[in-house]
């Protein structure tokens, strides 16, 4: 089967919550076959200095069970996205309103939208809620 436009998105997807599905299923609407990078345990210690919660392999295991996504795979370095974009041949990189222009220079190689978080919910404060309870 060919597909018109693929999309390509990235995130840890920790502790998943309805932010992740809103998210998901917006890239998913942007084109025909959503491929999504999960960050590996490392990447995510890295990036934020603590490991998720649930390690890679079961955030793995979520995102890959939900209808609208098409292929998954484990995001290992932040510097490798345009290797990743050609790859996978994406049309389109679709990250969250948070990182508004900080993937801009990818317009070289695909399509870049950036769409809205969905309003209150985070896993950083669902975290720390859990936490402190």
């Amino acid at each position: 089967m060919s597909y018109k436009r693929k999309v390509i998105t990235f995130g840890t997807f920790d502790v998943f919550h309805i932010g992740h599905i809103n998210i998901l299923e917006r890239a998913k609407a942007e084109g025909d076959y959503l491929i999504v990078g999960v960050s590996s345990d490392a990447l995510n210690f890295n990036k934020k200095q603590r490991y998720p919660i649930y390690p890679q392999d079961q955030r793995l295991k979520i995102v890959k069970s939900l209808k609208f996504v098409d292929y998954v795979f484990i995001e290992e370095s932040l510097e490798l996205k345009v290797e990743y974009i050609r790859q996978f041949s994406a049309d389109i990189l679709v990250m969250g309103d948070d990182w508004k222009g900080r993937f801009d220079d990818m317009e070289k190689y695909c399509e870049v939208i950036y769409l809205p978080r969905t309003p209150s919910i985070s896993t950083t404060e669902i975290i720390e809620v859990v936490k402190n309870n």
